[in-house]
């Protein structure tokens, strides 16, 4: 299938509702606890903290010319459904916001492009979760989500986007440089924040054990 079929089909009534769908169904997977039971609060609060990264993510503090950007924290309020609930959770529900960022902006080349740059590079936020037990694991998680997802963008972009790159540059030095220009600011902003110990413990209260 061309990308501009796929293209098409995301922007038309039916791809939207379909992936609208889509992210239900893996947010009711998120209410799933270890134990196998369903926890609606987990599903409500998961809700709002997409929620909250989705506005975040308007509050662009720069834009790149080919996609990214820097935001107002969201990757960590994706990241936050990892740390307070689980990895599990964390990457179903980066998943998930990452349909819904392609109902809301779609940029369609390729099938794979689009599960990597959609919901494997948000779902893999959810990975910095796996160290939600360490003692600085809020800080080392996150930026463990980051990196995640920076390595999933980094690939895409050596496999899609290498045609866009700079002069002297190659396609994987082009990757590698022009998507951490965008996340790694965010990301050093975000942790200066988290060495606060009054903001990391406001989290803390919420945090399934």
């Amino acid at each position: 299938m061309s990308g501009e079929v796929l293209q098409s089909f995301f922007e038309s009534a039916v791809g939207q509702v379909t992936t609208v769908v889509v992210i239900f169904l893996l947010l009711v997977a998120v209410m799933r606890t270890n134990e196998k039971k369903n926890d609606i609060s987990i599903l409500v609060k998961t809700s709002i903290l997409l929620a909250v990264a989705f506005v975040l993510n308007h509050i662009t503090l720069y834009r790149m010319p080919q996609g990214g950007s820097v935001t107002a924290f969201s990757m960590f309020a994706i990241f936050l459904v990892s740390y307070l609930f689980g990895p599990r959770q964390g990457i179903l529900a980066g998943m998930a916001y990452g349909l819904l960022d392609l109902v809301i902006n779609p940029y369609v080349v390729h099938p794979i492009q689009i599960f990597m740059d959609y919901p494997l590079a948000f779902g893999a936020i959810g990975l910095g979760g796996l160290l939600r037990e360490n003692k600085q694991g809020m800080i080392l998680g996150y930026l463990a989500g980051v990196l995640g997802r920076y390595a999933v963008v980094v690939i895409s972009g050596i496999i899609f986007w290498g045609m866009y790159a700079a002069e002297g540059f190659n396609a994987v030095t082009w990757s590698f440089f022009y998507n951490m220009t965008y996340m790694l600011p965010e990301a050093v902003a975000t942790v200066a924040i988290l060495m606060i110990p009054s903001i990391r413990n406001l989290f803390e209260k919420f945090k399934i054990k």
